[in-house]
């Protein structure tokens, strides 16, 4: 995919539903009582996984448009699905893989989950403790995929406390809860992640309390037993996605972007913070709740150059802060290079282990551009305000790191060429149409 550079942004848009909730509506609403509407919901290859599998599960679906009907398979008492006539396959999507991991250790027969090799490669034992405590049995090859689970319901309810941060765990267990018998209970205490799995199984009618003590420890609980009730979704625009919108308007002088409808979950707009704090002018407007989710509209005026606000020597991101921002870090990367004294990412490891390693893949692709960067076990430094050059670059089969370098592109010096743009699919297929309906050159 040949890349030139713009000279501004101009426009005004809606985006795709946002893939993390259109995954979670998907699997609950199958599991309801009656027949929920989605709308607006993903165009991804990731939620088409999702609802593949679930279609191997015997649940029915019509789609129109981009809206979901789905008969749900829940009774008054029971949420039980077919037993898969093969492998179930989540293709590039982990979430998929551990939130229905979640809902198969629930259900009466045997199960496989597997995926693309980049999926098979990831570490899936953060799942299958849990799963295993509640009574599931679950086998693999070194932790990882495929996964073959023996269902075990009514499973035993747990109290489980994260020992890392990750909303896809904390969902996993909350699914597989909902065929415990009795209450189950997921401890957050490094840092709150995304939640929207609590937010929707009580827009499905679910009881589920959150309580947060003095010391920010999280206490989300749920009660076993009970199906969800059917209820119309509809899935705000995807803010993951916004992000690189976002940032290609900010950084080129003169842009003036608004993004109608996007999820402004509090437990998402960290991103959004962090560039207020490098300078970027941008406001969220019309804030209402829609489906239990903040959406908002988001206009952004570019600036061109950034500073750190908080005026030290180089912007630092690390600790609990990180979590929030993990999708996001890639595009803060190149970011960082236009920013005043620079940027600085620690803590952030998990990253090695994403559809690629994005922290490997940041960096030598930053590097071809001219950018000064030092690499990190756990995270990255990004020298400040480098004229990036056009380049040949590798997008390693990540979405996230071919949107962050498209955007590099867009501001650097010349012509840039990235392999494997295509990865963007995964989770935003429309970003290079939509991108370039709104680019100046």
């Amino acid at each position: 995919m040949k890349i030139l550079p713009a000279r501004r942004l101009e426009g005004q848009m809606e985006l795709p539903g946002d893939k993390s909730i259109s995954h979670r509506a998907a699997i609950i609403a199958a599991l309801a009582r009656g027949r929920p509407r989605i709308s607006n919901f993903s165009t991804s290859a990731d939620c088409a996984s999702t609802l593949a599998c679930l279609a191997q599960l015997g649940v029915r679906f019509k789609r129109e448009a981009n809206t979901i009907i789905i008969e749900g398979v829940g009774t008054e008492s029971t949420m039980l699905l077919q037993a898969p006539p093969s492998a179930l396959d989540c293709g590039n999507s982990g979430t998929t893989m551990r939130l229905l991991a979640g809902v198969l250790a629930g259900q009466p027969f045997a199960s496989t989950l597997t995926g693309d090799e980049s999926l098979r490669a990831r570490p899936m034992r953060r799942i299958i403790e849990p799963l295993q405590l509640m009574g599931a049995r679950i086998s693999s090859e070194q932790d990882r995929a495929p996964l073959q689970i023996e269902g075990r319901p009514p499973l035993e309810p747990v109290s489980y406390a994260l020992p890392l941060p990750s909303a896809q765990v904390k969902s996993c267990i909350l699914l597989a809860g909902l065929n415990a018998s009795g209450r189950t209970e997921v401890i957050e205490s490094h840092a709150q992640t995304r939640d929207h799995t609590e937010r929707m199984l009580r827009w499905f009618g679910i009881n589920v309390k959150v309580e947060t003590n003095k010391q920010d420890r999280t206490r989300i609980t749920i009660e076993g037993g009970k199906p969800p009730l059917a209820r119309d979704f509809s899935v705000p625009g995807d803010l993951s996605s916004a992000a690189f919108l976002i940032a290609a308007a900010a950084l080129l002088p003169r842009s003036h972007l608004i993004l109608q409808n996007v999820g402004v979950n509090p437990t998402r707009t960290q991103f959004l913070q962090t560039m207020r704090e490098l300078g970027a002018d941008i406001r969220v407007r019309n804030v209402r709740d829609v489906c239990n989710e903040s959406v908002g509209d988001i206009e952004v005026r570019g600036t061109g150059a950034l500073a750190n606000s908080k005026k030290q020597t180089k912007f630092i991101l690390r600790g609990t802060r990180v979590a929030g921002l993990i999708d996001e870090l890639p595009m803060l990367a190149v970011i960082g290079t236009q920013v005043e004294g620079g940027l600085e990412v620690r803590d952030a490891g998990e990253l090695r282990v994403k559809e690629s390693d994005r922290i490997r893949a940041t960096i030598e692709n930053l590097r071809r551009m001219n950018a000064e960067v030092e690499e990190y076990d756990d995270g990255f430094a990004v020298g400040g305000r480098t004229v990036l050059r056009g380049a040949l670059l590798d997008a390693k089969g990540d979405h996230r790191i071919a949107m962050a370098f498209t955007i590099a592109a867009l501001i650097a010096e010349g012509e840039s060429m990235i392999e494997g743009a295509e990865a963007v699919s995964v989770s935003f297929p429309e970003f290079f149409a939509l991108l370039e309906s709104i680019t100046e050159r």
